[in-house]
């Protein structure tokens, strides 16, 4: 059973596979920053990642969202885990292969990676490339996630990955990285990102 989400909204949009570039002047366009969140939470951190690397950002989305409604969508994932089932992604990445940076971002969702980007793993090969994992959780770590990006990944190079608090959805507690902790996050993720870019690819 799912003992915690710290999701951001996915709400669906009308953009598909259309990369949400930064406004840096100096842009990486081998830069590639894919999430899920449904607090916000881990949406924050994309934004962060983006605005340092000038990547370009996408966020996954269902052809089916999922529920609104929080006892109802810890009870769907929970099945989705246990049945092994990868739901249908609306998002499709153009010219997926010119990227040779992946960051790969998600909440923890019943203590592993988010059904949504399982998916996105298994309809995409990053073979040789360069795989950076982050996540936002309720307080209890990355669970599986790490791990389950080394073992959907077995031809990239993964990196260590970065972990922070995010919200508690259960609890009522949403978007947290924000004002003065949005500040303290973004030097955390400039250093993991320093570590990350400067390493030969």
């Amino acid at each position: 059973a799912l003992t915690m989400f710290s999701m951001s909204s996915s709400v669906a949009q009308e953009k598909v596979a259309r990369p949400e570039q930064s406004k840096k002047t100096r842009v990486r366009e081998d830069v590639l920053i894919v999430y899920v969140s449904r607090t916000e939470n881990t949406s924050a951190l994309a934004r962060m990642i983006r605005d340092a690397t000038g990547g370009n950002l996408v966020e996954l989305e269902l052809e089916t969202p999922y529920p609104e409604d929080y006892d109802r969508i810890v009870l769907q994932v929970d099945r989705e885990n246990k049945r092994g089932y990868l739901p249908p992604l609306k998002t499709r990445v153009k010219d997926f292969g010119r990227y040779s940076v992946v960051f790969l971002g998600f909440p923890t969702w019943d203590m592993q990676m988010p059904p949504p980007m399982k998916s996105f793993l298994s309809t995409h090969d990053l073979s040789g490339k360069k795989v950076a994992p982050f996540n936002t959780n309720a307080g209890y770590g990355v669970g599986k996630g790490f791990d389950q990006v080394k073992a959907l990944c077995p031809n990239s190079r993964v990196m260590p990955g970065f972990s922070t608090r995010g919200g508690y959805e259960k609890e009522g507690v949403m978007l947290t990285i924000q004002k003065e902790r949005a500040n303290e996050v973004r030097v955390e993720v400039e250093r993991w990102l320093k570590s990350i870019l400067e390493d030969a690819p």
